[in-house]
C-alpha cells in the first residue's frame, strides 16, 4: 500500500507531520480528515523503496528460531493489554537477530499510520513467511491473535528442531568423511613426499602398496590446481542446478531414494507439511490456500509438486486424502488424513501425525548416527592403517634396501 507525507494542524491548532498508508491521496486525506486534522497538505512518501532497500541484501537470515522468540514476546505483550506498535518497539531493542529487529522498526512505523500487522508484515516477504502473515490476517478477522501468536511461537519451534535433527543426520557422517579426507590428504602431501625421498636415495624398489601410495601424492600434487577447479565447478553446477524447477526436483527426488537418509529427509518433509497444514486450518485460513502455503513449506519439491497436484484435485471437490499420492506420502499419513476429513478434526489428526512423524525422525537419526558411528571409524582406520603399512613395510626390509 502506498504511503503518503503530510503536513496538517490537529483539533487543537497544533501543526503535525507524519506519514500514512492509503490507496489514494483522497482516501489518505479522509483517514486524516476522521481523526480530526484540518489545512491538511499531502505528497507521496518515497519511504518504501527506502526501507525495502535497506533489507534487501540481509533478508534471508531470519531463521525459524528468531520468528519463536518474535512471536513468543508479541504474544506475551499483546496478553498484558500493551498495542501492538508499542510492543514492536520494545521487541526490536531486544531481540537477538539484529535484521528482524530492524525490519521490526520498520514494521512499528507501518502499523501507527493505520496499517494492519498483517499488511505490514506483508510487505517484508523475505522476513516474514506467507505462513506467518496468513496466520496473523486470519487472527486479525477473528480477533484472536494472542492465541494464534502462541500457536505459531509452537510451530516455530517445532520447526526448528525437526530442521535441527535431520541436519545432524546428514551433517555428522559428512563432517566426519570431509575431517578424515582432509588428513589423508595433509599425508600425502607433506608426509608420504619425505618418505618418498628417503627412499628415492635409497635407490631400490619398493612394495606395491608402497609405490601405489607414492604415485598417488604425485597425482596430488602435480593435479591439485585441476582438482580444486573441479570441486568448484562442482559444487557450483549442483548450486545452479538447484535453482532450476527440473534440476531441483531430480535432486530432491535422488535425496528421498537415499537408503537410510531418503525415509528420515522424507518422514521430516511430511512433518513440516502437515505441522504447517494443523496450524493453518485451525487458524481459519481456507484450505485450499493453507494447501498452497504448507507445500511450500516442506522444503522438497517432490512433496511440494505433490501437493499442489492435490490441491487441483481438491478444487474439483475431491478429498484431500484422495488425492494424495501413494507413491509419496505414506499409508499411515493418508489413512489419518481420511479420519480427520471424516470425523471434521482434520487439524487435530495432522497435529497428531505430525508428533508422530518427528518423533519417527528423532529415532531414526539417533538409531542412525549410532549404527553409523562404529562404521565410519572402522572405514577411517582402515584407511590410516593403510597409509601407515605401506609407508613403513620398506622398513621391514631395510636390511636388503641398505645393501643393495
Amino acid at each position: 500500500m502506498p504511503k503518503f507525507k503530510y503536513e496538517a494542524r490537529d483539533r487543537y491548532g497544533i501543526k503535525k507531520k507524519g506519514i500514512i498508508a492509503a490507496e489514494i491521496p483522497e482516501q489518505a486525506e479522509e483517514l486524516l480528515k476522521n481523526r480530526g486534522f484540518q489545512d491538511i497538505k499531502i505528497k507521496l512518501s518515497r519511504e518504501k523503496k527506502k526501507k525495502n532497500s535497506e533489507l534487501k541484501l540481509f533478508t534471508h537470515k531470519v531463521k525459524e528460531k528468531d520468528l519463536a522468540i518474535f512471536t513468543r514476546q508479541l504474544k506475551a505483550m499483546i496478553s498484558a493489554g500493551i498495542g501492538i506498535a508499542d510492543a514492536l518497539e520494545v521487541i526490536s531493542k531486544q531481540i537477538p537477530n539484529s535484521i528482524l529487529a530492524k525490519t521490526l522498526k520498520l514494521l512499528q512505523e507501518d502499523v501507527k499510520t493505520g496499517m494492519s500487522l498483517s499488511k505490514a508484515m506483508e510487505r517484508y516477504p523475505k522476513v516474514f513467511p506467507k505462513f506467518l502473515v496468513n496466520l496473523v490476517a486470519s487472527a486479525e478477522e477473528s480477533g484472536n491473535l494472542d492465541i494464534v501468536l502462541q500457536r505459531a511461537t509452537v510451530y516455530y519451534e517445532k520447526i526448528s528442531a525437526i530442521k535441527r535433527k535431520i541436519i545432524s543426520a546428514s551433517l555428522y557422517p559428512v563432517a566426519v568423511l570431509v575431517i578424515a579426507t582432509l588428513i589423508v590428504l595433509g599425508i600425502l602431501a607433506f608426509i608420504v613426499p619425505i618418505f618418498a625421498k628417503m627412499y628415492l636415495e635409497m635407490g631400490a624398489s619398493l612394495p606395491i602398496f608402497t609405490q601405489l601410495l607414492i604415485t598417488l601424492s604425485d597425482v596430488l600434487k602435480s593435479n591439485f590446481l585441476y582438482i580444486l577447479v573441479f570441486i568448484i565447478a562442482f559444487f557450483t553446477g549442483v548450486s545452479y542446478v538447484k535453482k532450476i524447477e527440473k534440476g531441483r526436483k531430480f535432486i530432491h527426488s535422488f535425496i528421498l531414494k537415499l537408503p537410510f537418509l531418503g525415509e528420515i529427509f522424507r518422514k521430516g518433509a511430511i512433518a513440516k507439511f502437515a505441522r504447517t497444514l494443523s496450524i493453518l486450518v485451525s487458524s481459519g485460513v481456507p484450505i485450499l490456500r493453507s494447501l498452497e502455503i504448507a507445500a511450500t513449506v516442506s522444503g522438497n519439491a517432490v512433496i511440494e509438486n505433490a501437493v499442489e497436484n492435490a490441491k487441483k484435485q481438491v478444487e474439483q471437490g475431491k478429498n484431500l486424502y484422495i488425492s494424495l499420492d501413494e507413491e509419496v506420502f505414506t499409508p499411515i499419513f493418508i489413512s489419518m488424513v481420511k479420519v480427520g476429513e471424516e470425523t471434521g478434526r482434520l487439524d487435530e489428526m495432522l497435529d497428531t501425525i505430525s508428533d508422530f512423524f518427528e518423533d519417527e525422525v528423532s529415532k531414526a537419526v539417533d538409531g542412525l548416527i549410532s549404527t553409523i558411528e562404529p562404521f565410519l571409524m572402522v572405514f577411517i582406520g582402515g584407511i590410516v592403517g593403510f597409509i601407515i603399512v605401506a609407508l613403513y613395510l620398506p622398513m621391514f626390509k631395510m636390511g636388503d634396501l641398505i645393501n643393495r
